[in-house]
């Protein structure tokens, strides 16, 4: 089963080292995090993965790594000047501001009903560009990649010799000022995309419409999140942005969250070639285009059949790197109980966790919102146990459980059980894992064994097409159970039996089966299963 709960995924991200605040020591900064040691590796493969399959596997596409920062008239006649915005109402009471969609008729930290009424906010970080700051000497922060492909694509078109359908791939940051950043990597104010422009004949564009979204989906499974999870919605004509003619949005369940967006695929017409177009009154443009007398080119392709100039229209996939991140850990992560704890142990946590809620439901140091979350928490851990003894350490996490002193009773009783009778699995796509292969010496004061384990683990990562550790910090059952945690695929023993004919015990992170593999066939029996 996916992970049920968000806090299981935030508390396993930071404790394990994928994910932390950004600028923890000085408070953090809302709406911001930074990838760990495990995190970039997990977000690098995604990207990798994404990469592979739309450039490298297809005959029709070219690659771009457009500046963040571009001149200011792209923003003005992509339309983003004028309607990237979101609602914004303040608080007259606390003086908090919030989305106007977040808010139902009262403010949310104070619960005061005295609201201002809802104006638009423009999303774009504003920065200025050179050593005098004056009106004119401005730029945006790119709040995404698209408009970085559309104005080059003259340029890319020139100097490939490209032919329609053909389309042009990008990963790459954005920036947007989130009124309210909120649910972890959801909705953040600096995030990375994965965008294509894909651009077709006039009139071809509801085949490769659906042609992409049959694709994209494929992807999806291929990285973990099966088809059975992605509702596809065909988002309503009068719900469409003012570029879409049509818009398909891949929804995925999100623990706590439910469905929400993790890649939208539009079908943009030839509105954004024609806004960012000279002469566009001869270009015969199907789009309500942005007048503009400010572009120097006609982004245009010469179509040899018909002898003319035309503007092609565009296919938009457009995913986040975040959400994606998001969706492949939360239907990654399991809870596996390997064997019953013992009923008189079990009992004691059972009157651990009572005595911590009691607590929790006296205290007045908490307040009514952190408290009920509490509440409701630790009683569904009580419902559930023992499958969801494991958990406990997730409720130990949440915000106000350090204020409780009964919990570090609870934490005594339950992650000793928890960690005998428990493993905590992340089941990447092998290709997806950020370490493929974790090598252990069965001793680890043994001259032989450390020596060899440490060469097998230089040998698998000097090929470059693996990440590979080496751990000698526990026994080997607690290295495990640490391998899986994390999502590491294979598991390799150096035993005493390696030193005489050069084999070791390859585990495997989802059957635990064993086998004995030849040291000189690893890193083609590892390669042949990633």
């Amino acid at each position: 089963m996916p992970a049920s709960t968000m806090d299981q995924l935030v508390s396993l991200c930071k404790r394990r080292g994928f994910i932390f605040p950004s600028s923890e020591i000085y408070g953090g900064l809302q709406g911001a995090f930074d990838y760990g040691p495990l995190g970039v590796e997990l977000k690098n493969n995604i990207i990798s993965s994404w990469w592979r399959t739309n450039v490298y596997e297809r005959d029709d596409m070219e690659g771009l790594d457009a500046a963040i920062l571009m001149n200011r008239l792209v923003w003005k006649y992509s339309g983003h000047e004028e309607t990237f915005t979101d609602p914004l109402v303040d608080c007259r009471n606390c003086k908090s501001r919030w989305r106007a969609d977040y808010v139902k008729d009262k403010c949310p930290n104070c619960g005061s009903t005295d609201l201002t009424d809802a104006r638009p906010f423009n999303m774009m970080f504003k920065t200025a560009v050179g050593p005098v700051a004056d009106p004119n000497s401005f730029a945006y922060l790119r709040p995404e990649t698209a408009q970085g492909i559309f104005v080059n694509f003259g340029n890319v078109l020139a100097t490939t010799s490209r032919k329609l359908p053909f389309g042009i791939a990008q990963v790459g940051k954005g920036f947007r000022n989130e009124i309210n950043p909120r649910n972890f990597l959801f909705r953040v104010r600096e995030l990375e995309m994965m965008e294509i422009e894909y651009f077709v004949y006039p009139g071809t564009e509801d085949e490769w419409h659906q042609k992409w979204l049959d694709d994209r989906l494929r992807w999806w499974a291929s990285i973990g999140v099966p088809r059975e999870r992605i509702a596809v919605y065909d988002v309503p004509k009068e719900d469409l942005a003012h570029y879409s003619k049509r818009t398909f949005d891949l929804m995925y369940a999100y623990p706590d969250l439910g469905a929400q967006e993790i890649e939208g695929i539009a079908s943009r017409t030839d509105y954004d070639l024609g806004s960012h177009s000279k002469d566009q009154e001869t270009l015969n443009l199907t789009a309500r285009a942005n007048p503009n007398r400010e572009s120097t080119a006609r982004l245009t392709y010469f179509d040899q059949a018909s002898g003319k100039h035309i503007v092609p229209f565009v296919i938009e996939p457009s995913a986040g790197v975040g959400r994606c991140f998001l969706a492949i850990m939360a239907e990654a992560y399991e809870e596996q109980m390997v064997k019953s704890p013992p009923p008189e142990k079990l009992a004691a946590v059972a009157e651990a966790l009572v005595a911590f809620m009691k607590s929790v439901g006296k205290t007045e140091k908490l307040s009514a919102e952190v408290r009920d979350a509490l509440l409701e928490r630790g009683q569904a851990i009580a419902a559930a146990l023992p499958e969801a003894l494991p958990q406990i350490e997730t409720l130990l996490g949440m915000p106000g459980a350090d204020q409780i002193e009964l919990g570090k009773k609870l934490r005594g009783q339950a992650q000793p059980l928890a960690d005998e009778h428990f493993r905590t699995v992340l089941g990447f796509k092998p290709h997806l894992a950020p370490i493929k292969a974790a090598v252990f010496p069965l001793k680890r004061n043994h001259e032989g064994l450390v020596a060899l384990a440490k060469d097998i683990r230089r040998s698998l990562q000097a090929s470059g097409r693996m990440r590979a550790v080496y751990d000698d910090t526990g026994a080997i059952g607690k290295l495990y159970r640490r391998q899986d945690e994390i999502g590491t695929p294979f598991c390799l023993t150096v035993d005493f039996q390696s030193l005489e004919d050069q084999t070791v015990t390859v585990r495997d992170r989802d059957t635990m089966a064993q086998e004995r593999v030849a040291v000189k066939e690893l890193e083609a029996y590892l390669e042949e299963r990633i």
